[in-house]
């Protein structure tokens, strides 16, 4: 039940990043998911080398972790039909 709520509590907190300002959530989206993968997979390519203490509750929250800036990114694209407000300035 805890990653359900931890999920949720990310997935909220995007969608107000994202109702804020969509620039900010799209960049913020992108850098959070390219360090939470990028830490996922040097954690597990370490992991296999030599087994560590780590507990297995910790790659599941680094998945989950991964999935509410996607979920959101591209929600919001369909939603807006992929016209940012910040695009107008270009």
């Amino acid at each position: 039940m805890k990653f359900i709520n931890g999920f949720l509590i990310q997935l909220i907190l995007y969608i107000l990043l994202w109702l804020y300002d969509d620039y900010v959530g799209l960049i913020i989206s992108l850098v959070m998911t390219a360090i939470i993968i990028g830490l996922l997979v040097f954690a597990f390519i370490v992991e296999l080398i030599e087994k560590s203490k780590v507990p297995r509750s910790f790659f599941i929250w680094m998945l989950i972790s991964a999935f509410p800036p996607i979920i959101v990114s591209i929600l919001f694209t369909i939603f807006s039909g992929g016209e940012f407000s910040w695009m107008d300035q270009f």
